[in-house]
């Protein structure tokens, strides 16, 4: 499976708090917002039906960390 990035314009102030959120999480910023998206594909496909695809939401992208 193949990772891509994504570059994002945000206000200061919004990505300061998400970056609250996340660290409040123990998550990098990255990966939180990994996790909102999948929940936001997670919410439309329960109310619209699976987006055909090779990929699912509940799939993470990331490698796990290691302690």
């Amino acid at each position: 499976m193949a990772v891509k990035s994504v570059s994002i314009r945000i206000e200061e102030e919004m990505l300061e708090k998400i970056g609250y959120v996340a660290d409040y999480e123990g998550r990098s910023v990255n990966s939180h917002i990994l996790i909102l998206v999948r929940e936001s594909i997670k919410k439309f496909e329960s109310e619209h039906g699976p987006i055909e695809g090779t990929i699912k939401p509940d799939v993470n992208v990331k490698p796990t960390r290691k302690n």
